[in-house]
């Protein structure tokens, strides 16, 4: 399997120019005094997934901000999310850019059990879903229209009668998500509730992990590169993926993308980067300058208005990072998104890595996808609201975050107002811009729950 490892040079650069000033009591950086990290361990191997959201890595690479901290890494693209995670578990990686969901399932036990926690964000949005172009085409008429285009965002309730047709002639409707803990599997799941749509339950307890027990539309895993040929072979009937496998399909004339992430839950919480808690407090100051680097890293891919993402577009079209076409990456990283063909839409939040404080790792995030698991059985048994924070807690650490966050402005390469103020408890204001109009209050996860009329809550046990 290809990786990219960063070369050690002879040359004088930022790490060998920090360890001839080791000795002193402190660095200059950028005119601003700051204190020198001790590495636990310098040689690291990340692993990641082809999918642009993994940007941070492949910038913080390329643009040498690992090494800035001292740190030469390898980064490793793993075959999917199930071989990242069980990697990182065993130590064979160092971390991994991860679903938001996985530290929090394998956290609780949901599959694999292993305490996994994350201090950095890596994005926000970057997801759609797509449907099959037969499948668009008996959608597309209950979708209003206005100037001849459809009228976004379209909803699932546009989607229902199609699937209503296909089981009335006895084919069961199936769609592709990338992994059970993903974004993508809640965010369809979601989109398909607000319509009107079951996605299924999940019953562990029971023995039952294919999430598809009372179902109408059938849920399934397939890795992410794979959605569209999927797709093409009439597997699946649409299906839930991050970029850049929805515009693949525009790009091959096999699908139709109907709807993206953002226009699910505006400026949602997409990926991570995980690290097991034994590797994290073994290496807290490795860890911190890792995080350090990937701020930088996502600075970078927002900054002056997105006037970076031409560039970093061609990195990430190397095959060893994502591997597709540079068209293909830029529909969507440039601030676009193109639905059906030609159909080319103005989305300049589609891929947000820093703006709107993407990278702070917000417990109520964390909330939000242990809603989720509970909503659609993945969490058998009814929970306490002090069980959510307290999990949250275990998992998502602001607190070494904001240890990266002081340490940058003391070097002088951030400001105070990048970053949330130090006050911060943790958890957003509640969030009103979701595609049914429920609010998300991460303080109150059960009422939360309440809100829905399909999905398990309460005392609801199946």
């Amino acid at each position: 399997m290809r990786t990219i490892q960063a070369q050690r040079r002879t040359t004088a650069t930022a790490w060998v120019k920090r360890l001839l000033l080791g000795a002193t009591i402190g660095l200059v950086a950028m005119g601003a005094e700051a204190e020198m990290l001790d590495l636990e361990k310098e040689d690291l191997k990340f692993g990641f997934i082809k999918l642009t959201d993994m940007a941070p890595l492949a910038i913080a690479y390329e643009k040498q901000y690992f090494e800035d901290e001292g740190l030469y890494v390898t980064l490793e693209a793993q075959a999917n999310w199930k071989i990242l995670l069980d990697r990182v578990i065993t130590g064979e990686l160092d971390g991994a850019h991860m679903l938001a969901g996985q530290p929090l399932g394998a956290t609780i036990g949901f599959g694999t059990q292993a305490h996994i926690i994350t201090a950095f964000s890596m994005d926000l949005n970057g997801n759609g879903i797509t449907v099959s172009n037969d499948v668009w085409k008996e959608m597309k008429q209950h979708v209003p229209h206005k100037d001849g285009k459809p009228v976004h965002p379209i909803k699932a309730d546009y989607l229902k009668p199609v699937v209503e047709k296909y089981r009335s002639e006895g084919k069961p409707f199936k769609m592709g998500m990338v992994f059970p803990v993903s974004t993508h599997n809640y965010e369809l799941r979601y989109w398909l509730a607000a319509g009107g749509i079951h996605p299924g339950y999940y019953a562990p307890h029971k023995g039952d992990i294919s999430g598809q027990l009372q179902a109408d539309a059938l849920l399934s895993v397939t890795p992410p590169p794979q959605m569209p040929a999927t797709l093409e072979a009439g597997t699946i009937y649409g299906y839930c993926v991050g970029e850049p496998w929805n515009q693949q399909a525009v790009f091959k004339g096999i699908g139709v993308p109907v709807i993206t992430d953002y226009e699910i839950w505006k400026d949602n919480p997409e990926k991570v980067f995980g690290v097991s808690k034994k590797w994290a407090d073994e290496n807290p100051n490795t860890h911190l300058a890792v995080v350090k680097a990937l701020i930088r890293a996502a600075k970078w891919l927002d900054e002056d208005n997105n006037k970076n993402r031409e560039e970093a577009v061609k990195i990430l079209a190397k095959p060893y990072y994502v591997g597709a076409d540079y068209e293909v990456i830029a529909n969507s990283m440039t601030g676009t998104f193109e639905y059906e063909k030609g159909d080319k839409r103005s989305l300049p939040d589609f891929n947000v890595f820093f703006r709107y404080y993407a990278t702070y790792p917000y417990y109520s995030d964390a909330v939000w996808y242990l809603t989720q698991m509970r909503r659609w059985g993945q969490i058998a048994e009814p929970k306490p609201d002090n069980w959510y924070m307290e999990t949250a807690k275990k998992v998502y650490r602001p607190d070494i975050y904001m240890k990266a966050a002081k340490l940058l402005i003391a070097e002088g390469k951030m400001k105070p107002e990048d970053f949330p103020a130090e006050s911060e408890d943790g958890f957003r204001e509640p969030q009103t811009e979701f595609i049914d109009g429920v609010t998300f209050d991460g303080t109150k996860p059960n009422e939360y729950l309440t809100k829905f009329p399909i999905g398990l809550k309460g005392d609801d046990k199946l």
